[in-house]
């Protein structure tokens, strides 16, 4: 909001939301104090998100997640990226076939995943948004639940491998590379399980390492803009 870096807490502190006035156990907040709640941090992306996901074409989620970064402006960071995450894979499944993916099972999606996917908690609670996001996407297609045998033993070891594949590229911590390794790792899970081959080539080459606010892994992270090829 102010330019400032955010300041993480070792310890939750209540603070009053600076737009909704709300007060609430916060674990962030800019160098000049001002916290945000998770409501008011990402509403406004929700319309251009929704909008996208109803008009989409195409059934690589990779570069449908691109082309939502693309769009809509979301800072460097936050669990935006894990919405993005769930909008590029259930449109990709929904344009792909042979699963009937209604706007209502996108819906559900979305909302099981903002109800996880809370920013900084990667980082305090080792839980990227990733893992409830992609979780969210096969426990909706797959009608998981706890009750549930195959269906949930299927979404939680999809979680757990998207968990191990972004373990791999923490240090630090980057939700664009997040999305990209999650959908990637998940198309994989889904081939393997349901036998559902979605398209994830593409050559995408990151150039947002200058607004990482806490310092971009550049040669070690595989989407970094000086690995393209010259020419």
């Amino acid at each position: 909001m102010c330019g400032e870096k955010i300041e993480y807490l070792q310890g939750g502190r209540e603070m009053s939301c600076h737009f909704c006035g709300k007060t609430e156990l916060a674990h962030v907040h800019c160098g000049q104090g001002h916290y945000i709640c998770e409501s008011c941090h990402g509403e406004r992306y929700l319309r251009p998100m929704r909008s996208f996901m109803k008009l989409a074409e195409g059934d690589n989620p990779l570069l449908l997640a691109e082309g939502m970064l693309n769009k809509i402006p979301l800072p460097m960071l936050g669990c935006e990226h894990a919405w993005i995450a769930v909008a590029a894979l259930m449109v990709a499944l929904k344009n792909h076939g042979p699963l009937k993916i209604t706007e209502e099972m996108m819906e559900e999606a979305l909302s099981r995943t903002r109800k996880q996917a809370i920013g900084a908690y990667c980082g305090l609670t080792g839980i990227c948004g990733m893992a409830p996001a992609m979780g969210a996407v096969f426990s909706v297609i797959l009608g998981a639940s706890c009750p549930g045998d195959l269906e949930t033993s299927t979404t939680m070891r999809a979680v757990s491998k998207v968990i191990a594949a972004i373990a791999d590229e923490t240090g630090p911590c980057c939700c664009k590379n997040f999305l990209r390794t999650s959908l990637i790792t998940a198309a994989q899970v889904l081939q393997e399980t349901l036998q559902i081959d979605l398209p994830v080539a593409a050559e995408i080459y990151c150039i947002d390492s200058d607004r990482h606010p806490h310092g971009c892994r550049e040669e070690r992270c595989r989407y970094y803009w000086k690995h393209a090829p010259m020419g």
